[in-house]
């Protein structure tokens, strides 16, 4: 029992604070020695780079029944800073049954190429119909709710004039249009950082859907009932020895939404999805993939599994507190139950509570019960009952956001 509480303490920790902790004295440490090699007369890697001829870029997204955003998108993709010549906007409608498409072509204004595709079938089989006969050599794909700044694309496709380069993941900023501070923005921080130190070494394990590219030559079908159609993506193109790195100056922007139910039920897909892709992309197991599996293990894997850790740890903890003259392992429970109780008070909204208390059990709820969606998700994953076709949430596009 006291090996299986430590073990399931120990792996926690170390994946949401000891991981980043080892990239960034990792990083450190790579600055110091680059920095030492050019004193030293190394090759000045500052130099700027010979200007070459900007890639043909196709800028591709799926949508289903967006006719509140769709005009707001398009609009915001046509005033993005990119060779208008060079520049494809692929809009594929999912079965939409409102006036996604009608919108969407009047406001690309002919520039825009809208396919409308029926029956519905879930994003992965749109992205399997329409990347394949894009014309561009870059692919950039996004989230109809989800709103580019003007130099995203530029950002994006400089980082192709590297050869080793198979992908580029950008930066998804979170806001919330009626709370200035809230837990996702927060984690969401805490997670860029370490994209951040993750692309350093040319690695990001995972694209988000928001904004990320690939070399269109890349791009292999993904099966229709595919949950996390980003993650498999770069996944795979990662996995066969291609450079993925972040991207901070490609910047996208994404609403949140106030309904937890909803959130819940995207977080419980999400789960469900990362098992799948696991089973989809085995090669993220292989230790010879080298700086690849030593952070998806560390970044994906353990967190996936932290829900059961969790349980793990308070169960031997249990079993340890009634001991006689365990009073370390009676403390050590009544410290989680402690911290349990803090998160169903934040999910209650207890404004009795001191405000620090309030602020640490709203961050307790947050991580509860972000938990629990991924255990919900792994069961439906072994069940096989999350579709793959998502359900909308109801988030607006924000206003402003690269516009000219």
């Amino acid at each position: 029992m006291e090996l299986v509480l430590w073990i399931a303490i120990g792996l926690v920790a170390y994946s949401f604070a000891g991981y980043p902790l080892v990239l960034a004295v990792w990083d450190g440490a790579r600055g110091v020695l680059s920095g030492v090699r050019f004193l030293s007369g190394g090759p000045d890697r500052r130099r700027p780079v010979q200007a070459q001829a900007w890639p043909r870029v196709s800028l591709v997204f799926a949508a289903f029944d967006e006719e509140a955003c769709i005009r707001a998108k398009i609009e915001n993709c046509l005033a993005l800073d990119y060779p208008a010549d060079r520049l494809e906007i692929v809009v594929g409608c999912d079965g939409c049954g409102d006036r996604t498409a009608e919108l969407a072509r009047a406001a690309g204004g002919g520039r825009v190429t809208v396919h409308e595709l029926s029956p519905r079938a879930g994003k992965a089989s749109v992205l399997s119909r329409l990347v394949p006969a894009a014309s561009g050599d870059v692919i950039v794909l996004t989230d109809a709710n989800v709103l580019l700044e003007r130099g995203a694309l530029r950002a994006l496709a400089r980082r192709f004039r590297d050869p080793a380069v198979g992908a580029v993941v950008g930066r998804l900023r979170l806001y919330n249009p009626t709370r200035r501070a809230f837990e996702e923005s927060a984690y969401w921080k805490y997670e860029t950082a370490i994209k951040y130190w993750e692309g350093r070494h040319g690695c990001v394990v995972g694209a988000n859907g928001g904004l990320y590219a690939i070399r269109r030559l890349l791009f292999a079908p993904i099966p229709p009932d595919t949950i996390t159609d980003d993650f498999v993506i770069a996944a795979r193109i990662a996995a066969r020895g291609w450079r993925v790195p972040y991207e901070a100056g490609a910047v996208a922007h994404e609403e949140t939404t106030e309904d937890a139910g909803r959130e819940f039920v995207r977080r419980a897909r999400i789960g469900a999805g990362n098992w799948q892709a696991l089973a989809r992309v085995p090669a993220l197991l292989d230790p010879r993939t080298g700086f690849l599996f030593f952070a998806f293990v560390s970044h994906k894997l353990l967190r996936w599994a932290t829900p059961f850790l969790l349980a793990a740890a308070l169960l031997a903890n249990g079993a340890l507190a009634g001991r006689p003259g365990a009073w370390g392992y009676r403390a050590l429970l009544v410290a989680q139950a402690a911290f349990y109780a803090l998160a169903v008070a934040g999910w209650r909204g207890d404004v009795a509570l001191a405000r620090p208390l309030r602020r640490a059990a709203s961050v307790a709820h947050y991580f509860v019960a972000m938990n629990a969606a991924l255990a919900v998700g792994f069961w439906r994953f072994v069940r096989g009952t999350q579709a793959a076709a998502w359900r909308r949430t109801d988030r607006s596009a924000r206003p402003g956001v690269g516009a000219a």
